[in-house]
């Protein structure tokens, strides 16, 4: 049982602030995206009863699955335990599939919830999930396939000023066509980043299992910590074949939504998971995951909203990293008066209760930079079904 399962939330108000985009430190483009020349966020806040206020960072383009299958159970949850509620958020979805976005939906929400409960509580939110630790490994992100040798080279001195002993950068530039390109370009990083920080590198899915091998071949001598994403995330099959031919880390996870679907990774020959809290579908799966890592000896790590995710991988063990994309997420900085700092390689996690991280709405409003704004009270949404404990 979770700390969480036997709490009532009697969700009474739900808002979703969508801030205006921040600018990149550099346009970034990946094997198949981009270039994103600004990053977004829109925040989902959950106020109960009490007036005690959950956020999280959400997808706002799914309002009519918000507002059709999950608000109903959020508003009229009559008094069940969370774990009841919960259970009834999770099957409200299924037509929509366990895999989807959806499904990330029901997650975002279960962090605002828990962003609640730890605010209850007194707590901040790694304390909440049971971390004996406020310090986190962060392992920068970047590389863009867009960036030329001198970007490339400025973002490498950033973090390497800022203490991180792993850099990750994207290959597969023009979905995957330039593949002596990628190859010299992670020959040109490693010589910067000198032989004591590892290198790792994210195809984002463009490759096949023939060229992926390919690739392992032209850099294998240059060591690097892990490959991720190289074959399409659903070709279980090829993701298996690839493993089984080469003694490279092959990573994978932040396309998944369920935790049903890591051990078949796992099985495959997978040794580097990688789930992020606000794309699956609620903390406790995130947790499966960070303990199915643990179970199995393989490497874990975690990214999407550095910030946000900071806190759990804080409750996983010490050599657990998270993510900074400091192209995109470093903009963002802005919008909030509490968020964890860099330093030493660590991010540091604030003692504030919840989530370490505080959008200053006050100034967001003052400046202009909500750039739209819905909110939704428990008289006007309808209850289809009533909740009972289970």
């Amino acid at each position: 049982m979770h700390k969480i399962d036997e709490e009532i939330f009697n969700i009474t108000k739900a808002y979703i602030r969508i801030l205006k985009p921040a600018k990149a430190v550099t346009p970034f483009e990946d094997a198949t995206m981009g270039p994103f020349h600004s990053f977004g966020i829109a925040m989902l806040s959950l106020e109960d009863e009490n007036g005690f206020t959950g956020e999280a960072p959400v997808f706002h383009s799914y309002n009519n699955i918000f507002e059709n299958c999950l608000l109903p159970i959020l508003f009229h949850n009559n008094n069940a335990s969370y774990e009841t509620m919960y259970y009834r958020l999770y099957w409200s979805i299924r037509n929509e599939g366990f895999r989807g976005q959806a499904a990330a939906l029901i997650g975002q929400i279960d962090i605002a919830l828990h962003d609640l409960a730890a605010k209850r509580k007194g707590l901040p939110l790694h304390q909440y999930l049971n971390a004996s630790r406020n310090l986190v490994r962060v392992y920068g992100s970047g590389g863009g396939t867009n960036y030329s040798l001198k970007e490339l080279e400025a973002e490498v001195v950033f973090f390497l000023s800022a203490g991180v002993d792993c850099y990750k950068m994207k290959v597969g530039k023009y979905f995957g066509t330039r593949m002596k390109e990628d190859v010299d370009r992670v020959k040109f990083v490693r010589n910067l980043l000198g032989k004591d920080v590892r290198l790792a590198v994210d195809a984002n899915q463009i490759w096949n299992c023939e060229q992926a091998r390919k690739f392992i071949d032209l850099t294998g001598n240059e060591n690097l910590a892990w490959f991720e994403e190289p074959i399409h995330s659903a070709s279980l099959d090829q993701i298996a074949q690839l493993c089984k031919s080469t003694t490279s880390k092959i990573a994978y996870g932040e396309s998944e939504r369920s935790a049903l679907v890591f051990p078949a990774l796992v099985n495959a020959g997978v040794r580097h998971l990688q789930p992020v809290p606000t794309q699956i579908n609620g903390v406790n799966e995130w947790m499966q995951v960070r303990d199915l890592a643990a179970k199995e000896g393989i490497e874990f790590s975690s990214g999407g909203y550095s910030w946000v995710t900071a806190p759990f991988i804080a409750s996983a063990t010490e050599d657990c990293q998270v993510e900074y994309l400091y192209s995109l997420m470093a903009g963002l900085e802005k919008y909030f008066s509490v968020y964890p700092k860099l330093k030493n390689g660590m991010f540091e996690l604030s003692d504030v209760e919840g989530l370490s991280v505080r959008v200053d709405w006050d100034y967001c409003q003052k400046k202009e930079l909500i750039a739209g704004f819905q909110s939704w009270e428990s008289d006007q949404v309808a209850q289809y079904r009533p909740i009972v404990n289970m």
